[in-house]
């Protein structure tokens, strides 16, 4: 009887299994790593926007407050973003005529307000309220890292379902008294253990139902 496969094939045979499954491994850790990396996340990524705005400036040279431009974020879901005016409050007097600053003009002489690139965002389908997290002690630099350290500002967390979770679970270790939201690079006093336990009941804060589908998604 004839000899159907040559001395080869097993060699071969061999090759495709295992390449196969060196493929399968790879997709795998390719749909596993692929979602949670900078590429998709955006983590890290600085946004062009139309003024190449500088928290490490104007928070951490100038100490220029969270709210004076993000006004809305003690009362309101939505955080703010300065309307021109804000911005012109201090660039009426100072680096009036600076190039990088012409689209800030541009945008007073108009009427039209500055298109701001959204940094930190979540989908349409999730409710974010920004006022409720800094009523109960979670501050700025929590979410959004510590922008004073930003020439150009870039997302700091992923933002994801899991990363959200997480705290929601156990929110102790991202709590401070709420005096305290808006400091950047802040020290915990040594018993901050205690204080964190007692800012669970002082701020009427309910971990067993804050994983409920509701709170994030109404």
């Amino acid at each position: 009887m004839p000899q159907v496969f040559s001395k080869s094939a097993n060699g071969v045979a061999r090759f495709v299994v295992w390449a196969t499954c060196a493929a399968l491994l790879l997709a795998i850790v390719i749909g596993i790593a692929l979602p949670r990396s900078g590429f998709v996340t955006g983590v890290g990524q600085a946004v062009a926007q139309p003024v190449p705005f500088s928290h490490k400036h104007h928070v951490g040279q100038l100490g220029l407050d969270c709210r004076y431009c993000h006004n809305g974020v003690e009362t309101s879901s939505s955080a703010g973003l300065p309307a021109t005016e804000v911005c012109m409050t201090c660039h009426s007097q100072l680096f009036t005529n600076a190039d990088m600053l012409a689209p800030v003009r541009a945008s007073l002489a108009s009427g039209h307000p500055l298109e701001w690139q959204r940094v930190n965002s979540v989908p349409d389908f999730v409710y974010f309220n920004h006022s409720i997290h800094i009523a109960k002690g979670v501050a700025c630099e929590t979410c959004h890292g510590e922008v004073d350290d930003m020439p150009l500002t870039a997302r700091a967390h992923s933002l994801n379902m899991g990363w959200c979770l997480d705290c929601h679970r156990d929110p102790q270790p991202n709590l401070r008294p709420p005096q305290d939201v808006f400091l950047m690079h802040w020290k915990p006093p040594d018993d901050i253990a205690r204080i964190r336990r007692s800012l669970i009941s002082l701020l009427d804060i309910h971990p067993e139902t804050m994983t409920d589908c509701y709170v994030c998604h109404r």
